[in-house]
């Protein structure tokens, strides 16, 4: 799983300690939508991830949308929400396309780029494809499309030997 190892593995968005991936040279994240940010089975994102988001605006990173959902009206009322003024739906990750549009759109290069994302087989899959490190979430509920359950078999097996990190401590 070498080619596909994440440079971390969290339980959440705030586990990543924003801190150690600014000092590691890091300015824009790329970050996904369902499950990632906000719960499928959910419409709004919960206080920590508005709050991680929040955080890491103030530190001077720039943020980018970046989503599978083929739904724009979903995506964009969710990037209003969480205070994100660049969006990509419809991604087709793990094509690296979208993640090369986010990085035009926030102007940064791949080395000070990181996408974070709660699918194995799509968001870091894209990232190694794209060429930017990536951080692993968990997905934040077990509700999912139809068509994601048959990933997350495979993700799972996949997963058995990185643990997951409950705290932030930086890029490994």
């Amino acid at each position: 799983m070498t080619f596909l190892a994440p440079k971390r593995y969290v339980a959440s968005v705030d586990c990543i300690d924003l801190d150690e991936l600014y000092r590691s040279g890091k300015r824009a994240l790329l970050v996904d939508r369902d499950n990632t940010l906000v719960p499928r089975d959910a419409a709004c994102a919960p206080p920590e991830a508005r709050d991680w988001l929040d955080r890491a605006r103030r530190l001077g990173f720039r943020v980018c949308l970046v989503s599978n959902n083929w739904y724009r009206s979903q995506v964009e009322a969710s990037a209003r929400e969480l205070g994100i003024d660049h969006v990509i739906w419809c991604a087709m990750k793990p094509a690296p396309f979208a993640l090369w549009a986010g990085l035009h759109k926030l102007s940064a290069t791949r080395s000070e780029s990181l996408l974070v994302g709660d699918q194995l087989y799509t968001d870091v899959f894209a990232s190694r494809l794209a060429g930017i490190d990536s951080i692993l979430v968990k997905p934040q509920t077990h509700v999912d499309m139809w068509y994601t359950y048959a990933f997350r078999f495979f993700e799972r097996r996949a997963l058995r030997d990185l643990p997951c990190e409950e705290g932030g401590d930086g890029l490994r």
